[in-house]
């Protein structure tokens, strides 16, 4: 049945008008482990204050807070927001794990005066050493230490990974839909370390960019890798609205009702989608007016970050912005 006709059953069953759905957490982003020097109450609260920085930066979806009227104050009372604190000790020394209060920090986020575009999903991590081996979670330490200091989460494949990589760097769909399916993301970060330099590609939403790195030693090669990753991730996501905007998506690849519901739950489960109006459809394909706190291009690529949709380069006639909905 196409799907112009399915919109017609789904409207007479009201599923237009679905609840949200919400997929899989990759962990809390509001948790995170810091290392400390001892378990002194000095070391303790530094501790709470750098790990509600990253936390901070996280909920506000990668935005830097650091130049935000009341930031520095607000650091200085993050044990007030600590929920429970564990010390652990790690082969690279002390750690204390801190989880935070999550309603507390949400209104810490928009007392700072900022409007966030909703929590980043992780970047899951496909880095070969020079043996073309992929490197486990303790040999990516410093490139997730990089990462996570600016409130980006970082994934590992699983043990028994069957993701093809050379296909998930070319972005293709299928391949995109399996880690999406596995990792709940659409941000990935493929690696291959050279003696003393490396190759990057970031994935995200179905775009790809290249880049080279150098370092004097491979913790220093991943340690930049890790920064330049968030670089990258920030300039495409974090992009800040000025009001709000309005524009049409076309977006392909529905093939049920089911993906048509999921698709509207989607949108309308972004903080920064303000309203989703169905034009029209055709074939495997939707019209949708959208308003967002963003403008339709910075929507799209963080809509697409999430791992269900593809950014297409050439847009249907009529729609600002083409997309593709991955399985």
């Amino acid at each position: 049945m196409r799907l112009s006709r399915l919109l017609i059953v789904i409207l007479l069953l009201g599923l237009a008008t679905l609840p949200a759905l919400h997929a899989q957490s990759a962990g809390s982003p509001y948790s995170v482990t810091v290392p400390v020097a001892d378990t002194s109450a000095a070391q303790r609260d530094q501790a709470f204050a750098t790990a509600l920085g990253q936390v901070l930066t996280r909920v506000a979806g990668g935005q830097d807070l650091r130049s935000n009227a009341g930031y520095a104050d607000a650091l200085g009372k993050a044990g007030s927001m600590v929920q429970k604190f564990q010390y652990q000790r790690a082969a690279t020394g002390l750690t204390v794990a801190v989880d935070f209060e999550p309603g507390s920090v949400r209104r810490l986020v928009s007392q700072l005066g900022v409007a966030s575009t909703g929590i980043k999903p992780p970047v899951l991590l496909l880095v070969q050493g020079t043996d073309g081996k992929l490197l486990d979670q303790p040999a990516l330490a410093s490139l997730a230490s990089a990462a996570a200091s600016r409130g980006t989460n970082v994934v590992y494949p699983a043990a028994d990974n069957t993701l093809d990589v050379a296909k998930v760097g070319a972005a293709d769909p299928a391949a995109l839909a399996v880690v999406d399916q596995q990792y709940h993301t659409g941000l990935v970060l493929l690696g291959k370390l050279h003696d003393g330099s490396a190759d990057w590609t970031l994935v995200s939403g179905g775009q790809a960019q290249h880049w080279n790195g150098q370092g004097s030693t491979e913790d220093a090669l991943l340690g930049t890798a890790g920064n330049s990753m968030v670089d990258r991730i920030g300039r495409q996501l974090n992009v800040v609205g000025a009001g709000t905007s309005e524009g049409k998506l076309w977006v392909s690849g529905l093939h049920s009702a089911m993906d048509y519901a999921n698709l509207l739950a989607t949108l309308r489960a972004d903080p920064s989608v303000r309203q989703v109006t169905t034009l029209g459809a055709q074939d495997d394909s939707v019209l949708l007016s959208v308003k967002a706190a963003l403008p339709l291009s910075g929507l799209a690529a963080n809509l697409a970050a999430g791992g269900r949709l593809l950014l297409q380069g050439e847009s249907h006639p009529g729609a600002d912005v083409n997309l593709r909905w991955l399985h």
